[in-house]
């Protein structure tokens, strides 16, 4: 089986919004998730999102408002057939 390139994080926020960032791999997103959202889960203190691949832009989030988080795994090397 190929092993994704990155990985897409859907995160679905309280009032509708909905953000995609991307790790390199599964391991980093589980890092950040077990390190930065699980533990503050109920908090309404700022987290950094990290935004690896977009320079100068950073993001921050109140975990309180993460609703859900989908994880797609991205395939650089597949051929797109849209």
């Amino acid at each position: 089986m190929p092993k994704p390139s990155e990985y897409a994080v859907h995160l679905f926020i309280s009032g509708g919004q909905k953000e995609e960032v991307r790790f390199p791999s599964i391991e980093d997103f589980q890092k950040w998730y077990g390190s930065e959202v699980k533990p503050k889960s109920k908090s309404d203190d700022f987290i950094n999102v990290p935004l690896k691949n977009i320079q100068g832009e950073y993001m921050v989030i109140r975990p309180s408002a993460i609703l859900a988080m989908r994880l797609e795994p991205i395939f650089t090397s597949s051929v797109d057939r849209f």
